[in-house]
């Protein structure tokens, strides 16, 4: 049974995964390019996964598999396996979420860039800073990221409120109290766009907005609107619409806005960690084990 790889691997990162497959051979493939091999590790283009008739595994790197969602699963063998990297960036998106609201609750990023500007503003900026303690705090989407985050934040003496995708009706009703919301929430059709601008009017003036769950979710003219009218207080955005963001694209310009360009789940040795993931996904496999991080379609995540 041949694994076809997908990815940038260095010479021994596919030496060990070709000792990890014992008998299984392993073939490097192009996410672009046709391929027939009945496990895949990593994230080919939809419509080669489409064409590729002799698949039963497909592991994704990815926890996002909507370019996947319409596909069929169906083989002639039955239907194909889908794993994704369920809870796998759970810290590092939590600890890069954490960081980007205290750099805008204490200023760090506008003092970068007086410290790159040679400026010193000292007192002025003082009386604009806030501190995270005490606020009232959204997390929509209550999985592994989100969960993490609470945990986080307990120091700080936040009130959390956590909405699931199932109680997306008493959203609005925890936005109107919210310092700061924090999104996490997958694409599905109940969230495509529900961070509207009526949505984001029910917030307070200066709260903060997070999404780290999908550019989806979110109308980002209305994001910036109220970002330039100054009637939020700021935002950490992950994920985009589109990616990379175009130049002409308003979030370049806003103001009291990070934007950590998809890059909030890395680390230094994700590919690694995404290895032994993949092979002991493996291991279950040749055993008929039940696989980790299994996706339901039928829910959308």
């Amino acid at each position: 049974m041949e694994i076809g790889v997908c990815g940038e691997f260095s010479h021994e990162q596919v030496a060990r995964l070709k000792l990890g497959a014992g008998d299984f051979p392993v073939r490097l493939v192009a996410a672009e390019a046709d391929s027939d091999c009945a496990i895949v590790f990593g994230n080919p283009e939809p419509d080669k996964v489409a064409a590729n008739q002799n698949l039963r595994w497909l592991q994704l790197e990815s926890v996002g598999f909507g370019e996947y969602a319409g596909l069929d699963w169906k083989r002639g063998h039955g239907e194909t396996l889908v794993t994704n990297l369920a809870g796998f960036f759970a810290d590092p998106v939590a600890e890069s979420a954490l960081a980007g609201i205290l750099a805008l609750y204490r200023g760090i990023d506008r003092l970068v860039l007086l410290q790159a500007g040679k400026q010193w503003l000292g007192d002025p900026l003082r009386t604009r800073l806030r501190v995270l303690r005490g606020s009232r705090v959204v997390l929509f989407g209550y999985g592994a990221i989100n969960r993490r985050l609470a945990e986080l934040l307990a120091p700080f003496g936040c009130a959390i409120t956590p909405i699931t995708r199932e109680g997306i009706a008493g959203l609005d009703k925890a936005l109107a109290d919210a310092d700061l919301v924090v999104c996490t929430a997958p694409a599905t059709p109940a969230t495509s766009g529900l961070f509207d601008a009526a949505r984001l009017a029910k917030l307070p003036p200066g709260a903060l907005f997070c999404n780290f769950g999908r550019g989806s979710i979110l109308d980002e003219d209305a994001l910036a609107d109220a970002l330039e009218q100054g009637r939020l207080g700021g935002a950490v955005i992950d994920v985009t619409r589109d990616e990379p963001l175009p130049a002409g694209h308003r979030f370049w310009t806003c103001p009291n806005i990070i934007l950590t360009q998809h890059s909030g789940g890395g680390t230094m040795d994700e590919l690694d960690r995404k290895i032994d993931i993949f092979l002991a996904n493996l291991a279950r496999f040749r055993t008929g084990m039940p696989l980790e991080g299994v996706v339901d379609f039928s829910r959308g995540y």
